[in-house]
């Protein structure tokens, strides 16, 4: 945890795609300090007419590899957030090779009640993961 859904144009290789998602991973249990195991990823791959992804006013253009990542997880503290966002836009500049204009990142807050990873129960309630 948590859920990591990518959003992105089609015409990725799988190979880019896995290289994605890898990169994700090792920022998002370092800036998270997730277990290594914690891995929920799900690629959406798009028509360009189907995703649109403006600049909010804030004076940029983004390309045709530009990514969102929904983030589904519990409470994070801000600085944990902040922390993630700067590293996996490093990151993804240093060894992807995209643009600062390419990474959007949205966070999704739920609570402990809200997951059940397998067997009917809410493993944070019963316990069997804190």
């Amino acid at each position: 945890m948590p859920l990591i859904k990518f959003d992105m144009i089609k015409g990725r290789t799988p190979e880019e795609i896995t290289k994605i998602l890898d990169v994700s991973h090792k920022v998002f249990v370092e800036a998270l300090n997730i277990p290594e195991g914690d891995r929920y990823q799900i690629v959406t791959q798009h028509e360009p007419y189907e995703m649109i992804l403006k600049d909010t006013g804030l004076g940029f253009e983004r390309t045709t590899n530009a990514i969102l990542l929904t983030v589904i997880s519990r409470p994070r503290t801000v600085l944990q957030k902040t922390q993630l966002y700067a590293s996996l836009q490093k990151a993804f500049q240093q060894e992807l090779g995209m643009i600062p204009e390419d990474l959007m990142i949205n966070f999704v807050i739920n609570d402990d009640e809200d997951w059940s990873f397998a067997y009917g129960r809410a493993q944070f309630l019963t316990n069997e993961l804190s």
